[in-house]
């Protein structure tokens, strides 16, 4: 089959034998590109597996389906309420240290697959994962109807955020970089401003800049959910005790319902069709792995989400 690995840093097309074994075999319908898989790719970090954390498949009981990829015990406590991201057996990310799903046919754990809403199109269903760990981060900062917020970054991840506020009628304003960002951000509901005194700030970037702009911006005793990854070191600035700023960071996703984070992520693509016409902005067949790691690359040049098109 054909499948992506990242090899000598670069990703590239290889033919890989189908799975097999333990798992539930998913035929892959559509894959996508996350910023994480090309910062881990320039670092080299990936060994001899399938890369690929964001995809959504057909089982072959004819299922359509998302896939969790963070992988845990179901045994633990963590596990238990719904935190897998904290597994006691450590973190395991199917596309990140194993065989993921930038391929045409992948293996993975029944308690990992969420069916997708009836008459969800599986092609863009690879959004889902990115829409919960949205999600996810404004369940962690404890986002209310009545709060201020603002989103810093409107990246797939700040645009996810924009989505589920709308979802969930929350009004808000974002900050975005690009002119192309800025236009799907518009088409997410957001005012595009920034004032003082936000009850919430959710920082979609993750950088020293962006976190001192988030105490900035924040009122006195606010919340600041920090969603975007940092890959270093980041210092907090004295603001930060002066206005008795809450920090609060959140990683991956709600495993458990009610609250699972998935479920909720496939029923906004399903009532918002315009959410996926905002963030994918480009698709590719695998075999055309080189331009689309290319152009998902390069944001100033109009690329949100990079989707393969895998069936």
């Amino acid at each position: 089959m054909k499948a992506i690995k990242v090899i000598d840093k670069k990703p590239v097309l290889v033919d890989a034998p189908e799975p097999k074994g333990d798992g539930v075999k998913i035929k892959v319908v559509s894959s996508s590109i996350c910023g994480s898989d090309i910062h881990l790719m320039s670092l080299g970090a990936f060994g001899d597996h399938i890369i690929g954390h964001e995809f959504a498949g057909v089982t072959e009981d004819g299922r359509a389906v998302a896939i969790e990829p963070i992988i845990g015990c179901g045994q633990c406590v963590f596990c238990d309420d719904g935190h897998r991201v904290h597994c006691e057996t450590g973190l395991y990310v199917m596309g990140v240290l194993g065989d993921g799903g930038m391929a045409e046919y992948v293996t993975a754990p029944a308690s990992s697959l969420v069916e997708l809403p009836t008459g969800l199109d599986i092609r863009i269903a690879s959004l889902v994962e990115p829409l919960a760990v949205a999600i996810h981060g404004l369940d962690r900062a404890r986002v209310r109807e009545n709060d201020r917020v603002l989103v810093i970054g409107a990246g797939p991840i700040g645009l996810a955020m924009g989505a589920a506020l709308r979802s969930r009628g929350i009004t808000y304003d974002m900050i975005a970089r690009h002119d192309h960002q800025r236009v799907a951000a518009a088409k997410m509901g957001a005012t595009l401003n920034q004032q003082d005194g936000y009850d919430v700030v959710m920082d979609a970037v993750g950088s020293p800049t962006s976190l001192t702009q988030s105490a900035e911006l924040s009122r006195p005793l606010g919340r600041i959910g920090l969603v975007g990854l940092s890959w270093g070191s980041i210092s907090l600035e004295p603001e930060f005790s002066a206005k008795e700023l809450e920090l609060i960071p959140s990683m991956g996703y709600s495993f458990k319902r009610p609250n699972r984070s998935f479920e909720e992520a496939g029923m906004i693509l399903l009532n918002n069709p315009d959410v996926a016409e905002a963030l994918v902005t480009h698709r590719f067949p695998l075999d055309g792995v080189s331009e689309a790691f290319a152009t998902a690359a390069d944001r100033a040049a109009g690329a949100i989400k990079v989707v393969f098109d895998v069936a």
